[in-house]
């Protein structure tokens, strides 16, 4: 997975904890365990009454054991969109 990362690294990512979380930043490193760290970052909280919230973080360390999946955004698009209209439940946990 490290070797896949490489191509992130510099980019906008999203990244989905194992508890649920979604994290958004610019990937800046990771280690071989993919620990991350993340600049510029902000969570996003989704609500099925207010949108989407947008917490900010700014640099951010994500132990690599709780990251369920890591993806490169596209910033155009994620740009276009209205994230106070977007309503969504909560993601749960990842059970084993």
């Amino acid at each position: 997975m490290a070797s896949a990362l490489d191509s992130f690294v510099n980019n906008t990512v999203s990244i989905i904890t194992a508890d649920g979380r979604n994290f958004v930043g610019t990937l800046k490193g990771f280690d071989q365990t993919i620990n991350v760290i993340l600049d510029e970052s902000h969570e996003r909280v989704f609500s099925t009454a207010n949108g989407i919230e947008q917490v900010v973080l700014g640099l951010h360390i994500i132990r690599g054991d709780n990251i369920a999946i890591i993806g490169q955004i596209d910033e155009a698009i994620d740009s276009r969109l209205d994230f106070q209209a977007i309503r969504s439940e909560p993601l749960g946990p990842v059970v084993h």
